[in-house]
């Protein structure tokens, strides 16, 4: 990757590098590197037309874009269309200050680690985490790469896209393009470590009046003491009212042979969904005092995934194959899911015997479930701990807890259709009054 760097007349801080034109990266990745991976998702999280980065990727991809200049703040190229007309793109990226780089710069010094990676052309994910950490965001965000264009678009256009793509690539080589974007050129950031490294290092031994000074912090011990006093702890974040969105994998990029894309993005969005419910129940109070969910079997969490998304008919066949089931099978077990969970699915699907005992109970609490309710339903026993109401499409069956599901008759099948109860006649009622409306 070819460059030159030139020094301005301003100072060693307002340095500019200028690459050469890349050559066309036909079905290439954008960026390999963790640091170029971040600031691209900035792009595509802040652009609103995922059109117009795709004519972009297309234009980076061409080897559309220009000459590349970086400078504090700024990042700047000329972008051709296909039809050849050009335009100047700009993408502006807020600078730090002069006490945030100095914070920054202190944390780089505090590991040697950190150092040595810049040097090695790596971006150490602890001094970005660290500078985080510190209030100091290093990578850009949401909204921080700020267009401008000759093509007078007012969001991300393909140029200014292109432009972003192809400086990921740059990025991927020397993460000092991404420091020389935030203020200071690598000449500038090497010359002020060294500085600060052989400071500390000069400080640190013993002097003629004796040794250093401790480390300057407060204990543990004595933070505990004062807890009664300290200030307390901001508020935690509200909870988001809708899960989040994951990233979407429609790219140029062809997946890896054997990865499904549209199954990956199903099951990401399906992780928010559960997250975003998980984070609202453990803030609902009581929550210590609910018992443990059990984990769900393979084949169970199958017919969750279809019963609480929405999946398309080639993950619809690919669940019910790997939960052991027909896709025919797959649909009538959804409904039982969206009735009452595992129970209800257990009840489509498992047959159990009583044991005489459960039994006799059973057909007590049938026999008096109704007494002096009129009209009383006809029951016709249809296997064991099953009775199905004559007259209508309707059976009770008993669970294994003592509890009752009355089903309805589904393609030859008996699909749970309401809640289940620990009184038959209430249960059933619910079912057949669904059924009247």
């Amino acid at each position: 990757m070819s460059g030159y760097e030139t020094e301005g007349t301003a100072g060693r801080h307002d340095e500019e590098r200028t690459f050469a034109a890349l050559p066309p990266a036909p079905g290439s990745a954008f960026a390999r590197t963790w640091w170029g991976r971040a600031w691209l998702k900035a792009l595509e999280d802040t652009a609103l037309d995922n059109q117009q980065l795709k004519q972009g990727r297309r234009h980076a991809r061409q080897g559309a874009v220009g000459a590349v200049s970086v400078r504090p703040g700024r990042i700047t190229a000329v972008v051709k269309d296909r039809d050849g007309t050009a335009h100047r793109s700009d993408v502006l990226l807020q600078e730090l200050s002069e006490e945030e780089w100095d914070r920054l710069l202190d944390l780089a010094v505090d590991s040697a680690g950190h150092i040595a990676a810049l040097l090695d052309r790596d971006m150490p994910p602890h001094l970005v985490e660290d500078a985080a950490a510190a209030g100091l965001e290093l990578l850009p965000g949401i909204g921080d790469l700020d267009p401008e264009c000759g093509c007078e678009s007012w969001d991300h256009c393909p140029h200014t896209a292109a432009l972003c793509y192809q400086v990921a690539r740059l990025l991927d080589e020397d993460p000092f393009v991404l420091l020389l974007m935030r203020g200071r050129g690598e000449r500038a950031v090497l010359d002020e470590l060294q500085e600060r490294s052989a400071s500390r290092a000069t400080g640190a031994g013993s002097g003629a009046d004796g040794p250093a000074a401790p480390a300057a912090g407060v204990s543990a011990r004595e933070a505990f003491a004062a807890r009664d006093i300290l200030p307390p702890l901001p508020a935690p974040p509200a909870l988001p009212s809708v899960p989040g969105e994951p990233p979407s994998l429609d790219t140029e990029t062809d997946p890896e042979p054997g990865v499904d894309a549209a199954a990956l993005e199903f099951l990401a969005a399906d992780a928010a969904v559960r997250a975003h419910r998980m984070l609202a129940e453990a803030l609902a109070p009581g929550h210590e005092r609910q018992p443990v969910e059990a984990d769900l079997t393979p084949g169970q969490d199958a017919v969750r995934l279809v019963a609480t998304g929405t999946p398309t008919s080639s993950i619809a066949t690919r669940l019910a194959a790997g939960s052991g089931r027909r896709r025919t099978d797959l649909e009538p077990a959804a409904r039982a899911w969206r009735v009452g969970g595992a129970p209800a699915l257990a009840a489509l699907e498992e047959e159990w015997a009583p044991e005489p005992e459960a039994l006799a109970r059973a057909k007590a609490q049938l026999a008096q479930a109704w007494e002096g309710a009129e009209p009383r339903p006809a029951l016709r026993p249809a296997g064991a701990g099953r009775w199905t109401v004559v007259g209508a499409e309707a059976q009770l069956r008993l669970a294994v807890d003592g509890r009752w599901w009355a089903c309805r008759k589904e393609r030859d099948r008996w699909v749970p259709a309401g809640p289940s109860d620990p009184d038959p006649a209430a249960a059933l009622a619910a079912v057949l009054a669904a059924g009247e409306d």
